[in-house]
């Protein structure tokens, strides 16, 4: 087991200038706890990176207030994670965010790996029209972290304190109490829960005494954004045992504005501070761009340098303080699973935390928030440790077996599934306590399970399923027919919470309305299809758009009791 003390991050080249970016300087405002004036907010969130920001906006999204503080002025630097997954873009549709990233972003479905330059796999996502998103984009995280401000910023219940670095930490029962410096001077802001987003590095960790534990493995890398005009399509590409980095692993990135991020791995005999000077870099990359076929002209832009990790703490509550993102897990960059991961937190925490926060639910929903999103990690430490191995074989018989697996892969059909990076994907709560009914799920053939995200599916001209979610809890109906008894159509009366209403989108075969509930005209059964559905089929889903529960036949009582038993934290089972 390895354990915080012994990361490694390396810190990227200091730059305020860029090439295409210009990164904001935030002014310092004086806090009113600067002048006495102290209060008590619902939520402080320490770190206003894209997962803190996320969070805060999930909790705006449902009414809660929050402070966000980070220490720095301005935007991290550096590409950084620049592939946001389909389930993420989801995320910032209910956000609001969605086409703003969308105009910026470059989609992509597909990538190629070679081995001895010798093409050997070709990965193509499942997609179709049937989609809204793409399975992957590509941004770089300084446009990530500026919308996500711009966003933020325009929101009252959002407030941004810059040039704050948290110094200490203290709770009870009544609360969580940071100390916190600034450049006018220290004081203590209180609140009801924090939730630490504060990174690799997290301050919060280091002051709870929290260690992250798990494995390190052997590869380094050296990450790096350079410009330059090229029509190669947007993908992934992979180069294993390339004739310009022989023995080692290539990676390349198409990103926005001509910026193309390359990542490529130095041996264990090579001095990585040697190795990171610009000189170092420049001869390089360029011969990577020989190697590929590049031959005009570009320029360095930023790099940084890159170890794997998968590290986790053992528990994501500590108290009133929620850990997400970097904070609470470092996993490694094959697969994209970082970022993705890091807002699947945010959003599983935002809606928890204010349901709890309104006192529509009892605290207990919070105990889910570790079991889920520690549970997602592990499943993630599973796979991306298996393409971290196979990009970086720890061992002389790792890189045997993958060796022959590429050179197999030249020739042979059989072994290329292997070379699968298996990209991120979102995690199923089957065993989370606030998944119920799960008996009901042999029911189906097909379909979202238990625990998993709705399909967004994409309805005809009239947008997808995703803009009719409410902003709480919704129910999907399936039905054959206009006939549409009160028990049903009562149902949203019955599940309201708060000031938040249950939202029900009655999914039908013939077209027909309802007054105050979306119908929604599934002429071709595609949805029901998607659903595996049949009439009166349910699925219960939750603010995160995970499925609480589904039933072929629907059952009320069931959908009662599984609703209460959500707020309640705990299973209906």
């Amino acid at each position: 087991m390895l354990e915080e003390g012994t990361i490694e991050m390396a810190r990227p080249k200091n730059r305020t200038s860029s090439l295409y970016f210009n990164y904001p300087q935030f002014p310092f405002t004086r806090a009113p706890e600067l002048d006495r004036k102290s209060q008590q907010y619902p939520v402080v969130i320490v770190g206003a990176g894209p997962i803190g920001v996320t969070a805060a906006l999930e909790l705006a999204r449902h009414g809660v207030s929050s402070v966000v503080l980070d220490d720095k002025d301005t935007i991290n630097e550096g590409s950084r994670a620049i592939c946001i997954a389909r389930h993420s873009m989801e995320c910032l549709h209910q956000l609001g965010l969605a086409q703003r990233f969308e105009d910026k972003a470059l989609p992509w479905t597909q990538g190629s790996s070679y081995y001895h330059d010798q093409l050997v796999y070709r990965l193509q996502m499942p997609h179709s029209t049937a989609e809204r998103y793409y399975p992957m984009y590509n941004l770089q995280q300084q446009y990530i972290e500026q919308y996500l401000i711009d966003k933020a910023g325009a929101n009252d219940l959002i407030e941004l304190r810059w040039h704050s670095k948290v110094i200490d930490v203290s709770q009870d029962d009544a609360g969580v109490s940071l100390g916190v410096e600034t450049p006018e001077g220290s004081y203590t802001i209180n609140s009801d829960y924090v939730l630490a987003a504060d990174g690799a590095r997290s301050v919060m960790r280091h002051k709870l005494g929290l260690p992250l534990k798990g494995d390190a493995y052997e590869g380094r890398y050296v990450i790096a954004d350079i410009q330059m005009e090229s029509d190669y399509p947007t993908e992934r590409r992979a180069f294993f045992d390339p004739t310009s980095n022989p023995g080692l692993t290539i990676l390349i990135h198409k990103q926005p504005d001509n910026i193309w991020r390359i990542d490529y791995q130095i041996g264990e005999d090579i001095d990585a501070e040697k190795e990171l000077k610009e000189d170092n870099i420049r001869r390089r990359i360029n011969s990577i761009l020989v190697m590929i076929g590049e031959t005009g002209s570009w320029q360095l832009e930023w790099w940084s340098l890159y170890k794997a990790y998968s590290l986790a703490l053992e528990d994501y509550r500590q108290g009133r303080i929620l850990f997400m993102g970097d904070a609470a897990h470092l996993v490694p960059i094959f697969g994209v699973r970082g970022l993705n991961s890091g807002l699947a937190d945010a959003m599983n925490a935002g809606w928890k935390l204010a349901y709890v926060i309104h006192a529509w639910a009892d605290e207990h929903l919070l105990d889910s928030y570790s079991p889920e999103r520690r549970g997602a990690t592990l499943d993630v430490f599973e796979n991306a440790s298996k393409s971290t191995k196979f990009m970086t074989p720890p061992t002389r018989g790792h890189r045997l077996m993958r060796d022959a697996v590429l050179s197999l892969a030249i020739s042979n059909e059989f072994p290329r599934p292997l070379i699968n990076p298996r990209q991120s994907q979102p995690y199923t709560y089957i065993e989370s306590p606030l998944t119920s009914y799960r008996n009901r799920d042999v029911e189906f053939d097909s379909g979202p399970g238990t625990g998993a995200p709705i399909i967004n599916h994409v309805i005809g001209d009239r947008g997808c399923l995703l803009d009719y979610l409410g902003i709480g809890f919704s129910g999907l109906y399936f039905a054959e027919s206009n006939a549409i008894g009160p028990l049903i159509t009562e149902l949203p009366g019955e599940l309201n919470v708060g000031e938040e209403q249950f939202t029900l989108i009655i999914i039908a075969r013939v077209s027909f309305s309802l007054e105050n509930i979306a119908v929604l005209h599934d002429k071709d059964g595609e949805l029901f299809s998607a659903y595996d559905a049949k009439d009166s089929s349910f699925y219960l889903v939750r603010p995160d758009r995970h499925i609480s529960a589904r039933w072929k036949n629907i059952n009320i009582d069931e959908v009662k009791q599984a609703f209460t038993q959500i707020l309640r934290g705990g299973s209906s089972e």
